[in-house]
């Protein structure tokens, strides 16, 4: 086995491949780093990350117990909250999906419901109990959001 240790790999041109065997696993150009998936289809690297999640604690207190580009929390009534992103997404076309629950300890279904038109630097939610429709602060909202950074 052969080990090639090395800080900087230039391609012969603008674009550069990397091929292993004959196979082309990554593809680069100018703002652009695509990987091989499966079979044949190419996977962005840019548009598949994650830009921004959170952990929220919802009760009491609200606040992040771990977090990827969020600013702040803001509490602005019970069940709802604004998430305030760090690194602003490029417009409002993002998309958010996400879950929450307590501590296993309260029955009822929970969602979260979109409150407001999401902006590109803040997103507005309101979590509620799905059976009564009531607001309801949980201990645990989950958020993951995907699109294009500015």
């Amino acid at each position: 086995m052969s080990t090639l240790v090395t800080n900087t790999i230039t391609g012969l041109s603008t674009a550069a491949n990397i091929t292993i065997g004959s196979t082309p696993v990554v593809s680069a150009s100018a703002n652009s780093l695509t990987i091989r998936g499966e079979g044949s289809n190419q996977t962005s690297i840019q548009q598949g990350l994650c830009k921004a999640w959170i952990h929220l604690t919802g009760s009491g207190t609200p606040a992040a117990a771990d977090s990827f580009n969020v600013a702040s929390v803001t509490d602005t009534a019970t069940g709802r909250y604004t998430i305030n992103i760090s690194t602003d997404f490029g417009n409002a076309n993002y998309t958010c999906a996400g879950m929450s629950g307590n501590d296993g300890t309260t029955t009822g279904d929970r969602g979260q419901v979109i409150d407001l038109t999401p902006t590109a630097g803040a997103f507005a939610l309101r979590n509620i109990d799905t059976d009564s429709t009531n607001p309801v602060d949980d201990t645990n909202i989950l958020l993951n959001f995907h699109g294009d950074l500015a």
